[in-house]
């Protein structure tokens, strides 16, 4: 029986239609009618149907509540679901090679192929969205990582392309510092090169899976072989080859998918971009193709098996690599390049556009989605807001832009949050998506996402931004309780910026340019964190330093062209170092009275050698039966560092930095209100004497030097390299050419590129990165002294 209030009404419930029907022609609400459909849909009510009963319009609205509640729960459910599924389609990459393997290129196809643009830009033709600097499209080269998003597949790709010449180094540092996965470009006519390896060894320190695409395959000498045995010998890696070629040279037309057995291949002189292209399942009576790619699939297979235990089960139970189905396969290849045991490597030719869909397939099939990284940290952070500022770029209209990654919560407009480096509240103006140096606003971005925040004025390179200094400090807490390390920290780890080489003096061509210049190189500085802008104690000059010529080079112009200030430079030098060869101990005391407060510090500092131990940042404590160390204060022992490590700035015989030295403090007094001001001077006078009393001895950088020359030339390289002071490492045979490898001083390198066109006739290139910091010789450094006093050297 079905009852409203006190208007029986007695049926047998047949059906929900019925019972409906039936409502017609009594005074049932919509209220109760929508009741009964909406418990119609619950399982009580189909009970309800199977064992008709009375029921009652309280039932029903108890069913109601009930399913609206299963719904409100299931809803949720869905919700977290949803946002689990969008993480999972996020795709963090970035291009990372040897200069001119390609990067710039793959990316434009990429952008074309996946509907971002509707032309191909060209590097030559100087149209490319990715490098959109004047200065990258006039010397079609990239400068400056750029990012930008792609959807493929249902999947949301952020890409960023990073430089791959050696003085942009950081460029790329700071790009993988943030990214879940990269793809490394090689040339496909020479393998391993010189910033290949850099890259590699970056993407090692940061643990990023990695696919490897094998770029070039239409130039004659290109060969997969040799470019395999250059990744197992160069970069200790395992790669796993999963496609192969159709066609070799000029005649490559294609590839075949080893893991499908599915072979793509273009038409030559489509009129598409390559957007077609013919695919057929290879079978036994394709020949030739079959059987080298049925040989080369199972040597996959093998490799594969070798590196995981799953596919090596399935390999020992089925006894034949061709019963392993596709999926079976990819899933075992996507835990390998999560787990960085093996390198997937995918063939193409992007300039020819071929292979580039296929690497967008690998993409968001075998690298990580966030979820797929450890981020443990984040969880420390509940939810909340957790990012990390890994680049600062200036914009006229907008100013200061930080690109930021946020690993755990999300970042809005308008938002209130807080930095834990410079531990300061930032107020956010803008967010937006970055589209290249095009951006398009958004109310908000979700973990996982890489953003471009306006409104920051203290923010810098590797600051790490959270919701609150609450929230902040919870998650400290969290981060030592669960690692019992009391010098844990949640901030994370920024960037590592190498040390400049080169520096020159730079100076306003009038008095009307001295703050506009002042205000460019701030904006600089804060965009580039390898430019060090200092002024000489002595001269009071501005000293720009870098990480080469063309960095330099770069920075002048951007001066002069983006921020119109005219300004003269002074001659590019190469920074040195300065180290000691004895030990040194010396005894300082300071003794001084400043209004009616007497300042007294006595201590005792020495000098060592320590080799290979790099730029001085510490003191250590030489602790005896008879010194005072243990009962110094803290703040006092923090004085007396900080002092002495700023005397190693400027070393006694050119101002150069002082490295590989070790500083101990032996013994300290320190009498009653002296400030920690004294004791730092103090202890920087000390050190700075004990400095000027050691037996001194400079030290030049040595690059690795990589040059690529046609046998004919060889001889005449070699003979220039003689004479530079090169100490000749490796000639290896690559195709038609001739590498060469070898360790040069910087500064024998000035201007090398100009000698490079005229020794090979315009067919020779090179590539240089720093090696490391060598002794020089007395006769050298009287030259040194020499050039940059322009005095002889003072004898003794």
């Amino acid at each position: 029986m079905f009852s409203y209030h006190n208007f029986p009404y007695v049926c047998r419930v047949e059906s929900w239609e019925t019972l409906m029907m039936s409502a017609l022609a009594r005074p049932i609400t919509f209220a109760v009618m929508r009741a009964m459909k909406i418990a119609a849909a619950t399982s009580i009510a189909r009970r309800s149907l199977r064992h008709p009963e009375c029921l009652t319009v309280s039932t029903i609205l108890r069913m109601m509540s009930s399913s609206v509640q299963s719904q409100q729960k299931s809803s949720t459910k869905l919700v977290h679901l949803e946002e689990d599924s969008q993480s999972s389609r996020i795709r963090n990459i970035g291009i990372m090679a040897h200069i001119d393997a390609g990067k710039t290129t793959t990316t434009e196809r990429m952008l074309y192929y996946s509907g971002y643009t509707k032309f191909m830009g060209e590097v030559d033709h100087g149209d490319t969205v990715m490098d959109y600097m004047s200065q990258e499209r006039q010397r079609g080269i990239t400068i400056t990582s750029a990012a930008i998003t792609l959807f493929w597949k249902k999947h949301r790709v952020n890409v960023i392309d990073t430089p791959g010449h050696v003085d942009f180094t950081l460029e790329v540092e700071r790009s993988l510092r943030v990214l879940d996965g990269a793809i490394a470009i090689l040339d496909g006519s020479a393998g391993v090169e010189a910033q290949t390896l850099t890259v590699w060894k970056q993407a090692n320190r940061y643990g990023i899976p990695r696919i490897i695409f094998l770029n070039k395959m239409d130039k004659n000498n290109a060969d997969v072989n040799p470019c395999l045995q250059s990744l197992k010998d160069k970069l200790n890696c395992v790669p796993i080859q999963t496609q192969l070629p159709i066609g070799k040279g000029k005649n490559f037309q294609g590839v075949v998918d080893l893991v499908s057995m599915v072979a793509y291949k273009w038409e030559a002189g489509s009129s598409d971009d390559g957007q077609s292209y013919m695919q057929r399942n290879l079978m036994p009576k394709s020949g030739e193709l079959f059987d080298n790619a049925l040989d080369a699939r199972n040597k996959m297979v093998e490799c594969i098996a070798d590196l995981d235990d799953g596919i090596a089960e399935l390999l020992l139970s089925r006894e034949d690599a061709n019963k392993i189905s596709a999926e079976e396969l990819e899933s075992g290849m996507r835990r390998l390049t999560l787990a960085n045991k093996g390198f997937l490597v995918f063939l193409g030719s992007s300039f020819k556009k071929k292979g580039v869909q296929m690497l967008l397939d690998a993409v968001v099939k075998y690298l990580p989605s966030p979820l797929d990284r450890d981020y443990s940290f984040a969880k420390h952070y509940e939810g909340n807001l957790c990012a990390l500022a890994f680049k600062i770029a200036y914009d006229k209209q907008r100013g200061l832009l930080s690109y930021v990654r946020v690993y755990s919560g999300s970042l809005a407009s308008k938002a209130e949050i807080y930095n834990m480096n410079r531990d300061c509240r930032e107020h956010v103006q803008r967010v937006y998506e970055p589209y290249a140096d095009d951006l398009k606003e958004v109310p908000a971005v979700a973990e996982g996402n890489i953003a471009v925040v306006t409104g920051m004025k203290h923010t810098v390179t590797g600051d790490t931004l959270v919701t609150s200094a609450v929230v902040a400090k919870a998650a400290h807490r969290k981060a030592q309780v669960k690692n019992k390390d009391a010098s844990l920290s949640s901030v994370l780890p920024g960037m590592n910026v190498p040390d400049p080489v080169f520096f020159c003096t730079i100076e306003p061509a009038s008095l009307s340019h001295q703050k506009p210049l002042e205000v460019a190189l701030e904006h600089l500085q804060k965009e580039d964190p390898s430019l060090h802008v200092t002024i000489d104690a002595d001269t009071g000059q501005t000293v720009l330093s870098g990480m080469g010529e063309l960095h330099l080079d770069i920075i002048i112009d951007r001066i002069k062209t983006e921020y119109k200030v005219d300004c003269d430079l002074g001659p590019l030098q190469v920074a040195y170092r300065e180290t000691v060869l004895t030990d040194v101990t010396k005894t300082l005391t300071l003794d001084r009275t400043l209004g009616n407060v007497r300042h007294q510090v006595s201590l005792t500092l020495s000098c060592v050698p320590m080799p290979d131990a790099g730029v001085v940042t510490s003191v250590r404590l030489v602790n005896t039966k008879d010194s005072n160390l243990g009962t110094i204060r803290r703040d006092h022992l923090q004085a007396v560092e900080s002092g002495a490590v700023s005397a190693c700035m400027y070393g006694p015989m050119l101002g150069f930095k002082v490295v590989d030295v070790g500083l101990r403090l032996h013994a300290i007094e320190v009498g009653r209100g002296t400030s920690v001001a004294m004791i730092a001077s103090c202890a920087s006078e000390c050190a700075s004497q004990a400095l000027r009393e050691a037996n001194m001895q400079l030290m030049e950088p040595v690059m690795l030097l990589e040059i690529s020359v046609e046998e004919r030339h060889l001889h005449g390289v070699i003979a220039d390299l003689s004479r530079r002071r090169s100490h000749l490492l490796q000639i290896e045979p690559r195709a038609n050419y001739r590498v060469v490898h070898a360790k040069t001083p910087l500064s024998e390198l000035m201007g090398y590129s100009t000698a490079m066109r005229t020794l090979t006739s315009g067919t020779g290139s090179f590539s240089i990165e720093l090696d490391s910091y060598q002794p020089m010789t007395h006769d050298e450094e009287g030259r040194v002294y020499e050039r940059v006093t322009g005095f002889t050297r003072p004898i003794g």
